[in-house]
């Protein structure tokens, strides 16, 4: 019998790869195959809601039809490949602060290179020039200051606390982690707290002075590439010292191999980044960048204004590029991603069998609220998150996603070192 998928903190875990001396089952059981049949049949439904939506009319304030179509299907990818490649900047972070297993910021740094190379070929067909001082379109380059910088600090800690950010709990969730569920009702509660201390941020200390720094403006695209695959070497360079504990699964040939390396053994840790950097690049030639943040933050913005509860003006926010949440009645763009990213997961994490129901207790379903409200407040106040600001952010050559960057590992470090994913 295969290992048991193991529940550790709130986090559902694969199993490990298993090595040669073991004997694993060369064929899937019944109960594989009709795990693998209905996930099959959760994605061709997917797929059918995605034609459907493509011809639908949709409510004012929503999103264009052709764009949720295509939205619905990237967010599956995107889920699929989260779930396969345990691509969880919680689980990644831990893995590195306890274990020193850096596979997984490895496999960040790939997504984060593959994504700056495609960036920087579709950035050149929207934008030639860009050094003529135009920024290109939707890009999430958001206002580096002070503030950027406090959210995302807050937003690590967050993390840690809830164990996950807000991408890891949406695909978590769909493996059992009860965990999650409560983190992202923190995550709404956050949003209206990063709601009402906009204003005093932003008069204080963003108002007209903050600079929307692109890279290419002053280096050329080409200069924007290297510059970030440099920094990206230096910092895989640095993690060296820590070889690589991937292992490979024995091989198993014909059409059993294929199924357990697509749907049980966990992809590799390049593999995956390769796959959500290309992703990333898709979404925004097609529909614009990845993000998750947007439609929690558009839900709890209105229901404030719903009940009165919200300011009457945000000042500056809606200027700025990134999650933008919005007053709406209807599944904004982001939330056409998030349900397929749920989707997506829930398919992958069924067919592997890794849907366990995991136990949480008081004190840590405490912690995941507090968390929960920590990341919302973070990535409300930074205007994303780990996948908006710091993936889409950086791979758009964004300063803005350097610098959330840097502060979210500084949050997660200090919330490490007071041990603060026991809770």
């Amino acid at each position: 019998m295969p290992d048991p998928v193991v529940v550790r903190g709130g986090v559902v875990d694969a199993p490990a790869a298993p090595v040669a001396a073991r004997h694993e089952p060369t064929r899937p059981t019944r109960a594989d195959l009709v795990r693998t049949g209905v996930a099959l049949l959760l994605l061709a439904t997917l797929l059918g809601a995605a034609y459907v939506v493509h011809g639908l009319e949709v409510a004012p304030g929503g999103s264009v039809a052709a764009d949720a179509a295509v939205l619905l299907l990237v967010g599956a990818a995107l889920g699929i490949a989260f779930e396969r490649g345990r691509f969880c900047f919680f689980c990644i972070s831990r893995d590195f602060a306890e274990r020193r297993d850096a596979d997984g910021l490895r496999s960040i740094l790939t997504a984060l290179a593959v994504g700056a190379i495609g960036y920087a070929a579709v950035l050149s067909l929207f934008v030639p020039d860009p050094t003529a001082g135009r920024l290109p379109p939707e890009a999430h380059i958001g206002p580096v200051t002070p503030v950027l910088a406090l959210g995302g600090f807050v937003f690590g800690i967050g993390m840690v606390l809830s164990h996950g950010c807000i991408a890891g709990h949406l695909y978590r969730i769909t493996q059992g982690a009860v965990r999650s569920g409560v983190a992202l009702v923190g995550t709404l509660v956050g949003f209206g707290l990063g709601f009402w201390t906009w204003n005093r941020l932003y008069l204080g200390l963003i108002g007209n002075r903050a600079p929307e720094t692109w890279l290419p403006t002053s280096l050329g695209y080409g200069g924007a590439l290297l510059a970030t695959l440099a920094v990206l070497a230096l910092v895989a360079a640095l993690l060296g010292r820590w070889p690589s504990r991937s292992t490979t699964p024995p091989r198993v040939t014909g059409v059993v191999g294929t199924w357990r390396r697509l749907v049980v053994d966990r992809w590799p840790p390049l593999l995956t980044g390769v796959v959500v950097g290309l992703v990333g690049v898709a979404s925004y030639l097609l529909v614009g960048p990845l993000g998750v943040a947007a439609q929690l933050g558009s839900v709890t913005r209105s229901v404030l204004d719903a009940e009165g509860a919200l300011p009457e003006t945000l000042h500056g926010l809606d200027a700025f590029a990134g999650c933008a949440t919005v007053v709406a009645g209807a599944v904004i763009d982001n939330g056409w991603l998030v349900i397929g990213l749920v989707v997506g997961a829930f398919a992958a994490a069924l067919a592997g069998g890794r849907v366990r129901l995991e136990r949480v207790g008081a004190t840590g379903a405490v912690a995941a609220l507090v968390g929960g409200v920590l990341l919302g407040w973070g990535a409300m106040t930074a205007l994303g998150c780990t996948v908006g600001v710091l993936l889409s952010g950086t791979q758009a050559f964004a300063l803005s996603g350097w610098v959330f960057a840097a502060a979210f590992v500084l949050g997660a470090a200090l919330a490490f070192r007071f041990r603060l994913q026991d809770l």
